[in-house]
């Protein structure tokens, strides 16, 4: 397992457009990717395969998440989605 902490720098955070994405990226990846948020510590996972789990996370902009993801090429879906997640190209 391979995980990572990012900010959101999306300036609208993780809105439907910006999850819509997300979930595409992450469907690229055989590997399971799971995203959480660092300021919780209740366990809520989103599956980043999911829109709605990835909405329900409620990330605004400076929102610092946690992405994990588990299998044959979990260090390139982390680096993929941490760049994304933060604002990087495609955002």
């Amino acid at each position: 397992m391979t995980d990572r902490e990012v900010v959101i720098g999306h300036k609208l955070g993780l809105h439907a457009r910006a999850s819509a994405r997300l979930v595409q990226l992450a469907g690229g990846f055989q590997s399971r990717i799971c995203i959480s948020r660092a300021d919780r510590s209740d366990g809520t996972e989103a599956d980043a395969r999911s829109i709605l789990s990835v909405l329900l996370l409620a990330a605004a902009q400076g929102t610092r998440v946690r992405v994990a993801a588990d299998g044959r090429d979990e260090q390139a879906a982390v680096e993929a989605v941490c760049h994304y997640l933060g604002g990087g190209e495609g955002a």
